[in-house]
């Protein structure tokens, strides 16, 4: 019974130190100390430099590309669970690979469920993630699951902007069901874009369904990759008589052109969180922290105490 007193500990994984530290400030509490140790053939080796043993332990780190990020998760939840700690809970602002969540072609992989069986197998007894590309992911875990939105922190923000005849946006079809989400808790009207790829991160066309003239719109999505569709969606939305369009996102991979693509685009602003931190900053660009609500849900959980109340959607 002695263990279930002992104070819970916080560490990061490499990419998510400066997101870590802030939680950390956030919880209370000085971030753990941890140590990568680098071969040289690229291999690495992890090691807590305190001792864990009976603590709940969370694990901070995103697993978006290049694949070390997950490694690295995962060969940290293996050593805290050889070094006895209680409870492991990875802490994954932004769950990498899950944009494969079904097979939509023949002989293809469901790379999130590989990813979350083998987070279980490697030891961790929860999950802790923020707006996951598909809700159904949560399924594919057998362990507790606590997903966060950022319309949390997000919608504050969009009110503060005090626009007049705002029109929320979803980018595509699937983001439909956030969309709606956000309308809701702001009363206001929904647009869709709907658009066809020839490939992945290549948009073929787009239309608009639902009418924007006359409205500050704002696009609203999960995550911007190489911000095509996003960019695309301001660029058609500006030509049908918007006022203005900004977007919200919550994870910013910004890969490949994104960068220059948001710069010549007709977005005003895109707000981001920072779950995967920006490669280079842009006037464009604003972020917004999610540390204090993964501090404050990370609280509630070693307390044992109910979370619905950070969900405002």
């Amino acid at each position: 019974m002695q263990s279930e007193n002992l104070s819970p500990k916080i560490f990061a994984s490499s990419q998510s130190v400066v997101l870590a530290e802030k939680i950390a400030e956030c919880y209370g509490m000085e971030l753990g100390k941890v140590r990568k140790n680098l071969f040289s053939d690229g291999e690495y080796q992890v090691c807590f430099e305190e001792s864990i043993r009976g603590r709940r332990i969370f694990l901070i780190g995103s697993t978006n590309p290049p694949n070390d990020n997950l490694m690295e998760m995962l060969l940290m939840i293996d050593a805290a669970k050889r070094a006895s700690a209680r409870h492991i809970t990875a802490v994954m602002p932004y769950f990498g690979w899950a944009r494969q969540d079904r097979k939509d072609q023949p002989r293809v992989p469901i790379a999130a469920k590989l990813v979350a069986k083998i987070l279980q197998a490697a030891g961790a007894t929860r999950i802790m993630t923020m707006d996951l590309h598909a809700d159904q992911i949560q399924g594919f875990f057998e362990v507790p699951v606590d997903h966060l939105f950022a319309s949390t922190i997000l919608l504050p923000h969009v009110e503060d902007l005090k626009l007049d005849n705002i029109t929320i946006a979803s980018p595509d079809m699937g983001g439909s069901k956030r969309a709606y989400a956000y309308s809701k808790y702001l009363k206001c009207e929904v647009v869709i874009c709907y658009k066809q790829r020839k490939k992945a991160n290549v948009i073929d066309t787009m239309e608009v369904i639902g009418n924007v003239e006359g409205r500050n719109i704002i696009l609203v999505d999960d995550m911007v990759d190489t911000a095509g569709t996003l960019t695309k969606a301001a660029d058609v939305m500006m030509e049908r008589g918007a006022l203005s369009v900004r977007a919200l996102t919550t994870h910013a991979i910004l890969s490949g052109p994104a960068y220059e693509r948001i710069e010549k685009s007709d977005l005003k602003e895109l707000i981001v969180t920072d779950t995967i931190p920006l490669k280079k900053q842009s006037s464009k660009i604003k972020v917004v922290s999610c540390a204090p609500l993964f501090a404050d849900v990370m609280r509630k959980v070693q307390t044992n105490t109910s979370i619905s109340g950070q969900f405002i959607m």
